[in-house]
């Protein structure tokens, strides 16, 4: 009779252990309009280190030093940060990474409350393209 209860138990247990160790596996859609956008922002060393001041104060602690998404609070999260190194994070338009960082998802705050200033988040744009730089 126990063992016939300790399977179903066992079961249950995993279940609510991947729940609580599940990773976000959703594509994130981001609206046409926001994919075609153009980025106002040139980039220059003065948009980049803007950018990259910003990341340091409020995305390196998810994200990591080097963009790879193993920052000192990523382990604690519910989503997986992004790996700002892969290809398929770089081939997106600036549009769709200006959203993604305005809109926010799950674990990651909604930019536009952050930096209520768009130039400030096209910055956040130019200075996560140097993660692809030489890849």
């Amino acid at each position: 009779m126990k063992t016939k209860l300790l399977l179903p138990l066992v079961l249950f247990a995993a279940a609510i252990l991947s729940m609580a160790f599940q990773t976000d596996t959703k594509p994130w859609v981001v609206p046409d309009k926001n994919v075609k956008m153009v980025n106002p922002v040139k980039t220059s060393p003065a948009s980049v280190s803007a950018g990259k001041a910003l990341y340091i104060k409020n995305c390196i602690d998810c994200h990591g030093k080097t963009g790879i998404g193993n920052g000192k609070k990523a382990p604690d999260l519910k989503s997986t940060p992004a790996d700002m190194t892969k290809p398929a994070f770089q081939s997106q338009t600036d549009g769709a990474l200006f959203y993604k960082i305005s809109e926010g998802r799950n674990d990651m705050p909604r930019g536009k409350k952050d930096y209520p200033d768009e130039s400030d988040r096209w910055n956040l744009v130019n200075y996560v393209r140097t993660f692809g730089a030489g890849k």
